[in-house]
């Protein structure tokens, strides 16, 4: 039988971590879509040497676990000289990763698009950056609108991890009291509603939202 008494008391606490987990969570993801869109505008343009820089920093971070990532940042960067706070190497880890995911969601978007429409954008008088932002890139983000979601949902999940960093998340919180209690049902239960609740909501958005752009007609 599960503990309920025990289950109400650490409420808050679980309630502390998913504030603390939400709020890097929505930063790392933040700064992973500006990366994600400057490197795929880089990769659209097929800008010289930077273009080939990008796509280094893409596969090194599409290949390595967040959880190396952090190790680095954490435990390496201080023995260079750079000591970063918990909070710092969570937020920039999960920006790196999610960068580089982003910056593939809006490549595929930006290349489903046409050619000739930026030809036809340019003929009518309207300048590049004009056909950029009026033509190809709503068109683009509609396409790229499901793996961006993804994405998101994914990199909520990848903030399991910041414990290694002492940061106190969510897995943080049950792996603490399971070492201490030893509940380990009730500290595994709340964890998984804890996930559960953040990322429903998303996964419930991301599924309108695509499904209302499929019947706009768009991505078709």
């Amino acid at each position: 039988m599960l503990d309920t008494e025990f289950i109400v008391e650490y409420i808050p606490m679980y309630l502390e971590a998913a504030k603390l987990t939400l709020r890097l969570g929505i930063t790392g993801i933040l700064l992973s879509l500006v990366i994600g869109v400057c490197c795929s505008m880089i990769q659209y343009y097929k800008v010289p040497v930077i273009r080939r820089i990008v796509s280094i920093y893409i596969e090194l971070s599409r290949n390595t676990p967040l959880l190396v990532q952090l190790f680095f940042l954490y435990f390496g960067l201080p023995k260079l000289g750079i000591a970063l706070s918990s909070e710092a190497c969570a937020i920039i880890g999960l920006s790196f990763l999610g960068g580089s995911y982003m910056s593939e969601a809006f490549r595929s978007g930006l290349e489903s698009v046409e050619k000739i429409q930026m030809e036809s954008g340019l003929s009518i008088g309207l300048t590049h950056s004009q056909v950029m932002r009026y033509v190809i890139f709503p068109q683009a983000l509609s396409v790229s609108v499901p793996p961006l979601c993804a994405n998101v949902i994914f990199l909520i999940k990848e903030t399991s991890v910041f414990s290694v960093v002492a940061l106190a998340d969510l897995m943080y919180v049950a792996k603490d009291l399971i070492g201490l209690y030893y509940k380990t049902d009730e500290a595994l239960l709340m964890l998984v509603l804890s996930y559960l609740i953040l990322l429903l909501p998303i996964s419930i958005v991301a599924t309108l939202l695509e499904r209302r752009l499929r019947y706009a007609g768009f991505g078709n």
